[in-house]
């Protein structure tokens, strides 16, 4: 669902490493996956080889539930790129999901004035042309079950 103008040319994510690359496909199949430690079972967030907790390299990826809730934000009014610049202002959110991972992503639904630390959120994907989709968030409509 790609309601502004400028997402047909919007710039799509950029893989670092194959890591990264493993999680944007996750992506673009509409599914948000972190690595999960097969050890410990510590979920995390950027992916990398290696377990923070506990040092582990054994790790698998797991699907996440897609809820949490605001841990932070910032109101972006200046576009730093043209592509964004009908968006502005915008809320870039650090959400923390029930999993534990903390993750940064756009929020959406919300008036500015309305946000407040803890609001419930739920995941959704913003396709972009058939390359790529965004896990994006906004307010939670329903409890979860």
């Amino acid at each position: 669902m790609a309601d502004s103008p400028a997402a047909a040319t919007r710039p799509g994510p950029r893989a670092e490493t194959l890591l990264d690359d493993e999680f944007w496909q996750h992506c673009t199949q509409e599914r948000l996956c972190f690595q999960v430690c097969d050890d410990c079972e510590t979920w995390r967030h950027l992916p990398r080889m290696m377990c923070a907790q506990c040092g582990s390299a054994k790790w698998a990826w797991q699907q996440s539930a897609g809820r949490g809730h605001l841990y932070s934000w910032t109101v972006t009014h200046q576009a730093m790129l043209p592509q964004f610049a009908s968006e502005v202002p915008y809320v870039v959110a650090v959400v923390e999901l029930d999993e534990g991972v903390r993750m940064v992503s756009q929020l959406r639904g919300v008036e500015t004035d309305e946000l407040e630390i803890g609001i419930p959120l739920e995941l959704y994907f913003e396709r972009f042309e058939d390359d790529f989709a965004l896990p994006m968030f906004r307010p939670r409509t329903s409890n979860p079950q």
